[in-house]
């Protein structure tokens, strides 16, 4: 049986490390960042978020460099598979974002 998953605006106590404060105001640097504090820099990263959403490698790598940010589909899907890019998403969104415990 699957868990039910608790939607909230909670920063994870653990798991990816993402430093609020210095997130970019710029949307492509901020999703940059958020794919490499959530994969690394590494090709196998690049095949995460190709996996992850559908996208061709060149278009990943353009996301990882900041050249170019993920479209609305694209972006759904990256947010639905990494916590860093959803909360980067949500802080860019002027949402709340509380740093505190997860359940």
């Amino acid at each position: 049986m699957k868990m039910p998953v608790k939607m909230g605006t909670v920063v994870p106590k653990m798991g990816t490390v993402l430093h609020l404060d210095d997130v970019p105001t710029d949307y492509r640097a901020a999703i940059a960042m958020a794919l490499h504090a959530e994969l690394g820099s590494t090709h196998r990263a690049v095949k995460s978020a190709m996996r992850w959403t559908g996208a061709s490698e060149r278009t990943v790598k353009y996301w990882f460099a900041g050249e170019r940010g993920p479209s609305g589909e694209h972006l759904i899907a990256l947010a639905r598979h990494s916590d860093a890019v959803l909360l980067v998403f949500l802080m860019m969104a002027d949402r709340r974002v509380d740093e505190g415990e997860g359940e």
